[in-house]
């Protein structure tokens, strides 16, 4: 950053570091031995489709890479904002392997210059009692943060169970330190 950016005000971008997500599995196990938390072995990226060719036929590429394995087929769903969610799952249930394929799909993306179209990536838990949190990196900011819906609650949010959970976890991912970024994710492909 240059002695003018600093005059007036300006910051560089936080890099995404794609890499935090292997740091899930580890994390998980925090979830697993404190909150009795599951992996489900589903994940999602969220990403705002351009128009075109070019991004078609990228998304087609990550998608015939991701179908490859012969695991269940990867989803393209839209949402009600207009971005697109690429659902992966493994069954059995593979956290290793979703977060792998989240890398991978991400990654793509990035490397055909797709990166400012990029939004998130989740990947979900759920308790004995079907208590569904995911673990949401933020794509612009290199950062996690816990999104956990109220169950039967409609659109509320478990926020001391997020904010336990953030405490829970802050040695093991980067995690978010502004609270008011953590959007909720309601209807997330994958939740």
């Amino acid at each position: 950053m240059g002695f003018m950016d600093s005059l007036l005000g300006r910051r560089k971008a936080v890099q995404p570091n794609l890499d935090a997500l292997f740091a899930l599995p580890s994390a998980a196990i925090t979830l697993q031995v404190d909150l009795d938390m599951l992996a489900t072995g589903r994940g999602s990226v969220a990403f705002r489709a351009p128009e075109g060719r070019a991004f078609a036929d990228v998304q087609a590429e990550v998608q015939q890479l991701l179908d490859a394995d012969g695991g269940p087929p990867v989803e393209l769903i839209g949402d009600e904002y207009g971005f697109t969610w690429i659902l992966v799952r493994t069954d059995p249930v593979d956290l290793s392997g979703v977060v792998t394929d989240l890398h991978a799909v991400n990654s793509s993306l990035l490397a055909a210059g797709f990166g400012p179209q990029l939004l998130c990536s989740l990947v979900s838990f759920r308790d004995p009692d079907d208590r569904a949190v995911a673990m949401v990196y933020l794509f612009k900011r290199g950062t996690f943060y816990p999104f956990a819906p109220e169950r039967g609650a409609g659109e509320r949010r478990d926020n001391v169970l997020e904010i336990r959970i953030r405490d829970m976890l802050a040695k093991e991912l980067p995690v978010e330190p502004d609270v008011s970024r953590w959007f909720a994710v309601w209807g997330a492909p994958g939740l």
